[in-house]
């Protein structure tokens, strides 16, 4: 089976502060990108892997990235919105790929039975995305600040990467979406788009994605734990 993962890393990392784009900032001594890039390597069943960067990061990527780890075999270009990454991505996979996995850069606690629980889901199902069950009350809250309805969280998931798609149906997911000029929140609501099902696959609480600066500071609680060898 091919797997070809594509991994958008191409925010601004605004809302972090500083001029540092957060895939970038150090954890422990290494970039954030550097983790979720060797969970990816060591998983084993990863064969490419295209990673995708800002414009203005686009050289220095291919000097750090490019071959390290080895399953980083092409670097492009972001676009402007998040769809507009992965879509330039996923331009670059090969049609003869089974599966298309794709991770957000900045979630660096990944781990590989979500990898290969995904990627499995996708080949049964043609579509599966890690989400991890809503447990907080869930309010409606209306223009004023003030709770306009309280959510049955029965049924709810909070979504995250990795997602795992069959290439054929992402591929057809893309070419509705941009015909209809159709932006989603992830690759998943575009398969509902689609029409298509979408299969779970349940995450981790510890599987965060770094926007912030408190997220950086809770990752640099358990960074150790999770790589004991960096």
């Amino acid at each position: 089976m091919s797997v070809c993962a594509v991994v958008p890393a191409g925010g601004s990392g605004t809302r972090m502060g500083g001029k540092v784009p957060k895939q970038f900032l150090n954890l422990n001594g290494n970039p954030i990108l550097y983790y979720t890039l060797k969970t990816m390597q060591d998983c084993g069943i990863i064969s490419e892997l295209i990673l995708v960067v800002p414009e203005k990061e686009y050289d220095a990527a291919c000097a750090d990235w490019l071959g390290n780890p080895k399953i980083v075999t092409k670097v492009v270009i972001g676009g402007e919105k998040r769809q507009d990454s992965v879509y330039n991505g996923f331009a670059e996979v090969s049609p003869q790929t089974e599966i298309v996995l794709v991770h957000d850069g900045v979630r660096p606690f990944l781990s590989s039975r979500m990898i290969r629980e995904s990627v499995d889901a996708a080949q049964k199902f043609g579509a599966a995305i890690t989400a991890i069950p809503v447990n907080d009350t869930i309010k409606r809250v209306d223009s004023s600040g003030m709770v306009s309805q309280t959510i049955d969280r029965e049924g709810l998931w909070r979504v995250q990467t990795p997602q795992a798609f069959q290439y054929a149906i992402l591929k057809e997911a893309f070419t509705k979406a941009n015909s209809e000029n159709f932006y989603g929140t992830d690759e998943g609501t575009l398969i509902e788009h689609l029409g298509k099902p979408v299969k779970i696959v349940e995450g981790s609480e510890q599987n965060i994605k770094i926007t912030r600066p408190e997220d950086l500071e809770m990752s640099e609680t358990f960074i150790s734990k999770a790589f004991p060898d960096n």
